[in-house]
């Protein structure tokens, strides 16, 4: 089997930690991101693949390298046009390499399941329903009823059962998705017990899911078709495909298909409500936040700050380094309303943060005035940035952690904790750590500029030269 994550979205529910620089699926929201505990998830079905968003590239490739996955199978698309194009892409890559009856696996990026052992039976299952020729997908037995998922409906007819086990999962014939319900809808929906949330996965064969192209979205698969196996042209094809989603331009046409309905501790993660009730804690029982009087509330900290909650109860706080939210519990999913507002109103907030991910580590911006500017960089073990020099600025480096080799204008230069060195402007530098701990090192740039684009590359391990 091969399953493939899909790495799309903003996650703006999430903000201010979930920002488009650094979206949902790349934040550490639970000891690590929602990507690396999907990849780790999947990796005991198959050597799992991406399709993912080229704005996040670096980050995706980050992931991929720090879990020793191979990058052959991660395909990045230049501009989002929903889950349907990314399968469809995937498919068309797939034929072009001659494995037209593999079975695949369609799975969210951002997504968090607890009972993983009851994941993988039930996609274990699924597969099995794909080699059949069906397209099978995950139900999720509904906890609550909910007015933010679709539901699956199923009939009573068993299509596949699991065998040898004491609680066999069992593959149903579905009658098809429903809509997202008002909330009496989905109270029936509960109710009837055949009903079950739409969690976004997929599991088919390749030329099983492209002949369902063929059928139904034929436009959109003519002009994937001409994509080349090399993807040369993908950002030309990609600007004549109109988005679409999977659910719409596919599953909701179809004659059949099954699906598997099962309890796994699945949550889309979709609100800061939801990442409390995940989280578990209250307030006053995170470390150093302190609460008199009031409770309820849940404070998601910034590094060790310290919290005083006073009189107030059930509020949710965010705090990150250049923005703090603040909301009551049950109105976080108003959150995007309010990133749409600082968008509008031009605030860099909206979609960016003060740090930023690359290839070689990350820095994170100190402070950036008129006059200079200053960061801390880390670079990870084995990793360098580019060979590069700047019109408008000079440097200044302090190591404060590991021990780093300095190329300036072709000098090799060895570093200590506590030692400092002198970038002057015009002059070609590249840090690069041989060592297997991580570099950590103070920046400080004085000059007439201090843009990211005053970046004259020369040589770049990451094809950015």
């Amino acid at each position: 089997m091969i399953p493939v994550v899909l790495s799309g979205g903003s996650g703006t529910r999430l903000w201010p930690v979930s920002r488009a620089s650094v979206p949902k699926q790349f934040c550490e929201l639970f000891d690590e991101s929602l990507l690396t505990k999907t990849l780790r998830r999947l990796g005991p079905l198959g050597p799992p693949g991406l399709v993912g968003a080229r704005e996040t590239e670096v980050l995706a490739r980050r992931v991929l390298r720090d879990l020793a996955l191979p990058a052959d199978r991660a395909y990045f698309e230049p501009v989002g046009r929903n889950t349907a194009p990314a399968v469809a892409l995937l498919c068309h890559l797939l034929l072009l390499d001659g494995e037209g009856d593999a079975t695949v696996g369609i799975f969210p990026a951002d997504h968090l399941v607890a009972d993983e052992e009851s994941f993988r039976r039930a996609v274990t299952l699924a597969a099995r329903a794909a080699a059949r020729g069906q397209v099978a997908t995950i139900g999720i037995q509904p906890t609550r009823p909910e007015t933010g998922y679709g539901y699956i409906e199923v009939t009573d007819q068993v299509f596949l059962a699991e065998e040898a086990h004491d609680s066999p999962l069992e593959a149903y014939v579905a009658r098809g998705f429903r809509e997202k319900p008002d909330a009496a809808t989905a109270q029936r929906y509960v109710e009837a017990g055949t009903f079950f949330w739409n969690a976004g996965m997929f599991v088919f064969q390749v030329d099983v899911m492209a002949a369902l192209f063929e059928r139904w979205m034929p436009e959109t698969w003519a002009a994937i078709r001409t994509i080349e196996h090399d993807l040369s042209n993908l950002d030309d094809v990609y600007e004549r495909i109109e988005p679409e989603s999977l659910d719409y331009g596919i599953m909701e046409r179809l004659d059949e298909h099954v699906s598997i309905p099962c309890s796994i501790g699945w949550s889309d993660v979709g609100s800061w409500d939801e990442v409390a009730r995940l989280r578990g804690g209250a307030g006053a029982e995170a470390p150093g936040v302190f609460e008199v009087g009031g409770g309820g509330s849940f404070v998601f900290p910034f590094r060790d700050r310290v919290y005083g909650l006073v009189d107030v109860e059930d509020l949710l706080v965010v705090d990150t380094a250049d923005a703090l939210l603040v909301t009551r519990r049950g109105s976080s999913q108003k959150v995007k309303e309010l990133v749409s507002r600082l968008a509008a109103d031009g605030r860099p907030e909206a979609t960016e943060h003060t740090y930023d991910l690359r290839p070689w580590g990350r820095f994170e911006v100190l402070r950036d005035t008129e006059r200079f500017k200053s960061k801390v960089i880390d670079v990870d073990p084995g990793q360098r940035l580019s060979y590069q020099s700047h019109n408008h600025r000079a440097e200044h480096w302090i190591i404060v952690r590991g021990n780093p080799e300095v190329v300036l204008d072709d000098q090799v230069i060895r570093l200590s904790p506590g030692d400092h060195i002198y970038i002057p402007q015009g002059a070609k530098h590249r840090i690069r750590n041989p060592t297997t701990e991580p570099v950590t090192f103070v920046e400080v740039q004085l000059g007439t500029y201090f843009g990211e684009d005053d970046i004259v590359r020369f040589e770049d391990d990451y094809d950015r030269a």
